[in-house]
């Protein structure tokens, strides 16, 4: 069975850091693509940053979070990081981590649609 247990959010003031992890089990992790997802109150979930598995883990990241979020991951202890900075009152959300085991299509890892498996999410709020 797959599970995969996001940990590491909580209250921040803007500015502030945060570094989110994902364990996961049940699935042979360096085989899988892996993506950060947010859904704050009252939106639609959008996509944050993925991780491939190509070339020793490409990474990909929306506008809004480029140069202030980074995405890695740790193939032998299975986990997948977010390490969050500059945070801002617009980044309070849930954050789901999300495994693809593939990608179809130059910017696949977009889209919700093609991940496999999710976690249950972790709070983060940023306060003003």
């Amino acid at each position: 069975q797959v599970q995969l247990a996001e940990s590491g959010g909580g209250l921040v003031q803007a500015g502030g850091s945060l570094r989110l992890s994902c364990a996961a089990s049940g699935l042979l992790f360096s085989n899988y693509h892996m993506g950060w997802f947010r859904q704050a109150p009252g939106k639609e979930r959008e996509f944050v940053g993925a991780i491939t598995t190509w070339s020793g883990g490409v990474t990909y990241y929306a506008d809004s979070v480029k140069g202030r979020f980074t995405i890695s991951r740790d193939n032998a202890e299975n986990t997948l990081y977010l390490q969050m900075d500059g945070l801002k009152p617009e980044d309070t959300a849930v954050y789901h981590c999300a495994a693809a085991r593939t990608f179809f299509g130059s910017v696949a890892y977009y889209y919700s649609r093609n991940y496999n498996y999710w976690g249950q999410g972790t709070q983060v709020t940023v306060s003003s």
